[in-house]
């Protein structure tokens, strides 16, 4: 029978000691499960761990295995997955999560269980779910009489977030949206996030949680000046832009791992992205129920995993 993901790449983050159990545990259940499967490690994990290459092991670039295998296997937690995801997500290929983190949003396996949830979903009983990045970028210009650049590019799969960085006075902000003036901001800061990073930096400042199938993306201020700034819920199609009014000490990140330092006048745009990450999701994923793990949730035992009855798909 023809494999569903023959050539399978591993990741990790490299600077995070004491991985190679762990890192050999995965190899074994996935050759196990899939015999004639073709392993991969990213070159840097396998440097910090041990692992040399082999005739059952391939090492590489992230770049170099995004383009030859068919599917991704990251352990870390979330701000592990983020990072591969980022680079990756031009290729299309599924990602699925090894939690070694604290709450693990879009990471699904646990590592202690580990061999017993990745067969299935090696031997296709998933589901792949595609999530929505943004494309994030400043414009600047060195005079009036010069044309716009772009100075900064970078894509989001959580969210781009405008602050005050290291200074101890609120930032200065324009917000448009689709060309149209929407608001002047005076607070720490403006998250602009996807579906996904509303679960991220957007939920401690108090911005709503998007299910992950919902097409909008969100506007989250941070302590706000005027508590009247609420946060807003946009289309996925809309083009936001930032424009700077004071920019001393003022800093964009990207996911928290790509940054710049900004000036007065610069215009941050940020959009949807044509590039998603897929993630694979065992097939009896269920959103809420990680939402009521990862927040604590109060919940009724007598519910759990008891579907709506009224549900169509529950009806008789």
């Amino acid at each position: 029978m023809a494999l569903l993901y023959p050539r399978i790449g591993l990741f990790g983050r490299p600077e995070t000691t004491g991985l190679a159990d762990a890192l050999r545990a995965i190899l074994s259940c996935a050759e196990s499960a899939t015999p004639g499967v073709s392993m991969a490690m990213e070159e840097k994990t396998a440097q910090a761990n041990g692992f040399s290459p082999s005739p059952s092991l391939r090492v590489g670039s992230v770049d170099a295995l995004a383009s030859s295998i068919d599917l991704a296997i990251v352990l870390g937690g979330d701000g592990t997955l983020l990072g591969i995801a980022r680079q990756i997500a031009p290729s299309t290929i599924p990602m699925i999560g090894v939690n070694q983190g604290r709450l693990g949003f879009t990471t699904d396996l646990e590592l202690s269980r580990v061999c017993e949830q990745l067969p299935p979903l090696l031997q296709g009983g998933g589901v792949v779910e595609d999530r929505a990045m943004l494309d994030v970028a400043v414009m600047r210009r060195p005079s009036e009489s010069e044309p716009w650049q772009s100075v900064f590019n970078a894509p989001a799969l959580n969210d781009a977030v405008i602050s005050r960085g290291s200074v101890s006075r609120m930032v200065e902000l324009d917000v448009f949206v689709d060309g149209h003036y929407m608001q002047s901001l005076r607070a720490d800061g403006l998250i602009v996030a996807t579906p996904t990073g509303s679960t991220a930096y957007a939920l401690s400042a108090w911005g709503s949680i998007l299910h992950p199938r919902l097409a909008g993306v969100i506007l989250v201020p941070v302590a706000a000046q005027a508590l009247s700034n609420r946060p807003i819920v946009l289309p996925a199609d809309s083009q936001v832009t930032v424009m700077v009014n004071d920019g001393s000490g003022t800093e964009l990140h990207c996911d928290m791992q790509a940054m710049t330092a900004l000036r007065d006048g610069d215009r941050i745009v940020i959009h949807n992205s044509s590039h998603s990450i897929r993630l694979l999701h065992p097939k009896d994923y269920d959103y809420f129920s990680m939402l009521r793990r990862k927040l604590h949730w109060s919940s009724n035992p007598v519910l759990v995993n008891r579907p709506d009855p009224l549900f169509p798909s529950e009806s008789n």
